[in-house]
């Protein structure tokens, strides 16, 4: 498991994920964004007509429940609001929602 910040427009959470998704997080959080969200009937709880309402803790539901069931991801901690992201936490990979 490696440690990745996520967030979407608000405070910065560090998650702990497996290693595939901090070594692609991009691709993960989009494939979650643009494919599974709208497509998939698990995730109509997040359609509002025309949108998709979501945050970070989904995409963290999203990984536990439907990709790695049995690699479990958690939030470590709560960096607040950041316009820069802080040392040590630098060099973890990003994503903002």
């Amino acid at each position: 498991m490696k440690n990745v910040i996520l967030s979407a427009d608000g405070e910065l959470g560090v998650y702990s994920v497996p290693d595939v998704v901090a070594e692609k997080l991009s691709e993960y959080c989009i494939a979650f964004c643009n494919d599974w969200l709208r497509n998939s009937p698990d995730a109509e709880k997040y359609r509002h007509g025309s949108y998709v309402c979501y945050n970070e803790a989904d995409f963290i539901e999203y990984l536990n429940t439907w990709v790695f069931p049995d690699e479990q991801s958690e939030f470590i901690k709560n960096l607040g609001y950041c316009t820069k992201i802080p040392a040590p936490y630098s060099q973890y990979p990003s994503f903002n929602f």
